[in-house]
């Protein structure tokens, strides 16, 4: 499971180094993808597949299954992590996530996101407020 908060930058060459507390569970390969509010999703690959099978098995003619599918994988990008746990975020999904230099990467249970600071932080800030009344229609009976 993905936990916490973390705020590393992006290099010259458009790599992060992904924090050293996820590591371990992606050293055997990630996908980068888009994701909801203008992030990046990284799945290790095992979950990727968990989900790439969940989509296989809607029908075709299920209209948003078909549109969701298109952009989840046509913007998908696999790659291992190097030594020094690195990853390039290709440029088409920098651009999408307006990402520059300064990031925050967060754990959010079975993969991480990534998002620009500012975008981060202005999410939060909408955010935020909403959380304690978000908890009743998302955990029913709450904690």
């Amino acid at each position: 499971m993905f936990l916490g908060t973390h705020t590393p930058r992006l290099d010259d060459k458009g790599r992060l180094i992904l924090p050293a507390k996820f590591r371990d569970e992606l050293a055997g390969g990630v996908v980068i993808t888009k994701g909801q509010d203008r992030c990046l999703y990284v799945f290790p690959m095992p979950e990727f597949q968990r989900i790439a099978d969940q989509l296989r098995g809607q029908p075709m003619t299920h209209k948003a299954a078909r549109a969701y599918s298109r952009v989840f994988f046509a913007s998908a990008h696999d790659e291992v992590p190097d030594k020094q746990g690195r990853v390039v975020i290709p440029p088409h999904l920098r651009a999408y996530a307006g990402l520059d230099r300064d990031l925050v990467v967060i754990g959010a249970s079975t993969r991480v996101e990534i998002w620009d600071k500012a975008a981060w932080e202005a999410y939060l800030s909408e955010s935020e407020d909403d959380f304690a009344d978000i908890e009743e229609g998302v955990l029913p009976g709450g904690l």
